[in-house]
């Protein structure tokens, strides 16, 4: 498979959304090489929960297949690839991806744009960026709290500001559909969506310690803390069994040929 710049892409199909088959240090290389290239690219982070929605609205997996690189963000779509036989190397956390990036960038003074959440909280997330990577360049910020009326606003301040990268952080599927339908219309190098980074980047939201990413509990970690996700948690159970449903139809098709 290809991505959109003719690159040749390694993927796994899961629940009919391509994952690019990477490790994080080469989700992070390629991620490198497309902010330093020209043209737009996308990249965007599926969780369990992003992946059933597409699966349950084929317009939104063309736009996540429309994307440049898909990384597996949750652990759950680990297990999902390796359940049919398609085994990925590792989860590729979108917030660890995207800090791994400015970090980099950093190094040969690119340009971040950040663009969601509440109203001042891409302003904090500024502060504390500035703090750990001197040299990466805040372009500018805007909040997540527009109309469409809005929009065309936004996009020239995105553009004015002369960012590399543009970190949209509205939620799924919403900061995926606001970067495909406006993709065109920008300037900017590389658009990654990753949902709640500026919140935690700011520190309004803690991240889970160490020893819960490790043993591949973030989720859990999430979940103990705010009880009020639990609806959301339930998609992971529904991928599981619509990934073995799937499985378990390619594997009786294979029999009957």
């Amino acid at each position: 498979m290809e991505g959109s710049k003719g690159s040749k892409r390694d993927t796994v199909n899961i629940l009919g959304v391509n994952i690019d088959r990477l490790t994080a240090t080469e989700a992070l290389g390629r991620a490198v090489d497309m902010v330093r290239s020209d043209g737009v690219s996308v990249i965007y982070t599926p969780n369990p929960e992003i992946v059933m929605a597409a699966y349950e609205d084929t317009d939104f997996a063309k736009i996540l297949n429309s994307a440049d690189m898909c990384v597996a963000d949750g652990i759950g779509v680990v297990y999902g690839a390796k359940m049919q036989g398609t085994p990925l190397p590792e989860r590729v956390a979108g917030f660890d991806l995207s800090c791994g990036l400015m970090a980099e960038m950093a190094k040969f003074g690119g340009s971040v744009f950040l663009f969601g959440s509440k109203p001042g909280v891409a302003e904090t997330a500024a502060e504390k960026l500035r703090e750990k990577n001197p040299g990466l360049k805040i372009a500018g910020t805007c909040d997540g709290y527009f109309s469409e009326d809005d929009v065309p606003k936004i996009i020239e301040k995105i553009n004015v500001s002369g960012a590399d990268l543009l970190m949209v952080c509205l939620g799924a599927p919403k900061q995926e559909k606001w970067i495909a339908a406006h993709r065109g219309e920008l300037n900017v190098k590389l658009c990654i969506g990753a949902g709640g980074s500026l919140d935690v980047l700011a520190g309004t939201v803690k991240r889970a310690p160490d020893i819960f990413i490790k043993l591949n509990l973030e989720w859990f970690y999430r979940l103990c803390k705010q009880p009020s996700r639990i609806g959301r948690f339930a998609a992971l159970p529904r991928f599981i069994g619509e990934v073995h449903r799937a499985n378990k139809a390619s594997k009786r098709a294979k029999k009957q040929k």
